[in-house]
This record gives C-alpha cells, structure tokens and sequence, in this order.
C-alpha cells in the first residue's frame, strides 16, 4: 500500500483558506454597510417627502391669504367705483339743479316786464327793460363762469369761430377777420361752450 504523500507549506495554505461564499469577515462588512446604504435611503426619501409636504402647505396657506385679499380688495375697488359714480352723478343733478335755480330770478323779471308793458306805450321804457333783463342774465350766467366772446373785428380763429360765409372785405385791412357775429359764442371756463357764428371778410 502506497503512502499518500504529504502536503506542501503551499497545500496547506490554500487549505486552510475559508471560502469566499462563507461567512467571512470581508462578507459581513460589506453586507452590513448595504443594509445602512439602503437605510439611510429609507431615511432620506421620507425626510424629502416631509420636507415637501411642509412646503406645499406653506404655500397653499400663502395662495389663501393672497387670494382672499384680492377678494377683499376687487371687492372694496367695486364698491369705491359705483360710490364714484354716484358722487358725480350727484354732483351733475346738483350743479344743474343750481345753475336753472339761479336764472329763475330772470323769468320773473320777464313775466312782469310782459305783464307791465301791456299797459305802457312807451317803447323806450320796454327796451330799458328788456335791456336790463338781458345784462341781469348775463351777470348770473357769468357767475357760472359763462362769457360771451367778443368776436367782431377779430381775425378769424377757426377754435373759437364758425365761419358760415365768407363776403369781399370793405377793406383790405379788413381781410381774414370777422366782419358780423350771426349768433354769439360763449366759453364756460375758458373752453368754447358754444362756436360763434361769423361772417369772414376776403
């Protein structure tokens, strides 16, 4: 019977080497540091959700309060809108209702002067009369700011005049400039109210 022969110092090594599928202490390692990769992973996306979430309820808390203060404020722009309007309204009917009050006083001037000239022959004293009706209007219409304008023998100026004919001027000076005012103008705070009626000299 032959004898096996004996194992070498590099036999014996190899031997004595565990198998890299056995528990060793490289395995272990290894494993244990997967498993707190994979924990702190866990850790870190439920960290992210929460963090989100907090931020989405911060801003949905923000677009609340901005939206109820532009409910607020749309609500407060339409309320001072509709005020305005009816401050100037207001402010139209009275200032019209003024301006008619204040000329009341000429029509009763009128309905005496009719009434008192019926009984009067003298046609001087009923144009005095009339006259002074005529200049007691023109003062209560000046007080509204209400001026007629003084056109005659000015040059024609197409923002205050309406020129509806236009005749050889008897002068050449005359030329260009209004030769006969057919019906009064009037401005109403230095703005035309009404074009003045002229005829333009050529």
């Amino acid at each position: 019977m032959s004898e096996r022969p004996e194992a070498g110092p590099a036999e014996e090594v190899r031997g004595g080497l565990p198998n890299d599928n056995e528990n060793s202490p490289l395995s272990a390692a290894s494993e244990a540091a997967a498993e707190r990769a994979v924990d702190n992973d866990g850790t870190r996306e439920s960290y992210d959700v929460e963090r989100l979430r907090a931020e989405l309820d911060a801003r949905t808390v923000e677009h609340d309060a901005l939206h109820d203060k532009y409910v607020r404020l749309h609500a407060e722009f339409d309320n001072f809108r509709k005020r305005t309007a009816k401050e100037r309204m207001d402010l139209l009917t009275s200032a019209g209702a003024e301006a008619i009050q204040s000329i009341l006083p000429v029509l009763d001037d009128m309905e005496r002067a009719i009434a008192h000239n019926a009984e009067v022959n003298d046609i001087d004293a009923v144009k005095q009369g009339f006259e002074l009706i005529q200049q007691k209007f023109v003062n209560i219409l000046s007080a509204h700011g209400v001026k007629p304008m003084h056109a005659k023998g000015e040059p024609f100026d197409a923002e205050l005049h309406d020129a509806i004919s236009q005749v050889p001027a008897p002068d050449p000076k005359l030329k260009g400039k209004v030769l006969e005012v057919v019906e009064s103008g009037y401005t109403i705070n230095d703005k035309v109210l009404r074009y003045a009626k002229v005829v333009v000299g050529e």
